[in-house]
């Protein structure tokens, strides 16, 4: 049996955001293939159903059950959350099947209330249809959860890969065509590597530069 300790999940999760934000790991971006032996693992895949349940894509390969190809285009999975849970650099890995555990036993009684017959062939979690993946996960954040504060940093995990591709480093990440910021059509960097934005959220500068800007746009 594992042991959930919650305490000790929140504050891995915590540090890996953390750790994330400060740009503190450098990995290189999983290929298609990569990615699906990463979720050969029983807790990978309930990782990767929850990560697709909250920013679905479309299947990698034939017979793909983690993701549900719900969707046209990529997802958390193809975005490679996979590479953010899994890092050595992160505390979090060890905690995965105890964060898996968990998920999976609120699938198992979610589907006990409602007699939805669960494959015992794959993860409870894997084994819910889109539909139902999500209504548990709904129910997850509710207020009165006592797990809540694991599923919001877990979620804010899976954003962080999609949407900023916070695991790797921005201009690698542009260049590879990384599937979260290509979809969001985040921008090229001037050849320089740097990015500058001629148009401003107004439409014009809020200020007139100081004089005495460093070229580093530091204040003198």
């Amino acid at each position: 049996m594992v042991h959930l300790d919650r305490r000790a999940m929140l504050k891995a999760l915590t540090a890996t955001v953390a750790t994330l934000a400060a740009g503190g790991i450098t990995v290189r971006p999983a290929t298609g293939v990569e990615a699906a032996t990463a979720s050969e693992s029983w807790a990978m895949q309930t990782l990767l159903a929850f990560a697709d349940t909250l920013i679905p894509g479309e299947h990698r390969f034939a017979g793909d059950v983690m993701v549900a190809g719900v969707v046209t285009g990529p997802g958390a999975v193809q975005a490679g959350v996979a590479d953010v849970l899994t890092s050595p650099q992160l505390p979090l890995e060890p905690l995965l099947p105890s964060i898996a555990a968990l998920l999976d036993a609120r699938a198992v009684a979610y589907a006990a209330a409602r007699l939805i017959w669960l494959s015992p062939l794959r993860p409870p979690f894997v084994s819910l249809s889109f539909a139902h993946r999500t209504a548990l996960v709904e129910g997850l954040f509710g207020p009165e959860d006592v797990d809540r504060p694991v599923w919001q940093v877990l979620s804010l995990l899976v954003g962080l890969a999609f949407d900023t591709a916070g695991q790797y480093d921005t201009s690698q990440a542009v260049a590879r065509k990384h599937p979260g910021l290509a979809w969001l059509g985040f921008p090229e960097p001037d050849a320089d590597g740097l990015w500058r934005f001629a148009d401003f959220s107004y439409g014009r500068p809020l200020a007139a530069l100081h004089p005495d800007t460093t070229p580093s746009g530091s204040p003198a």
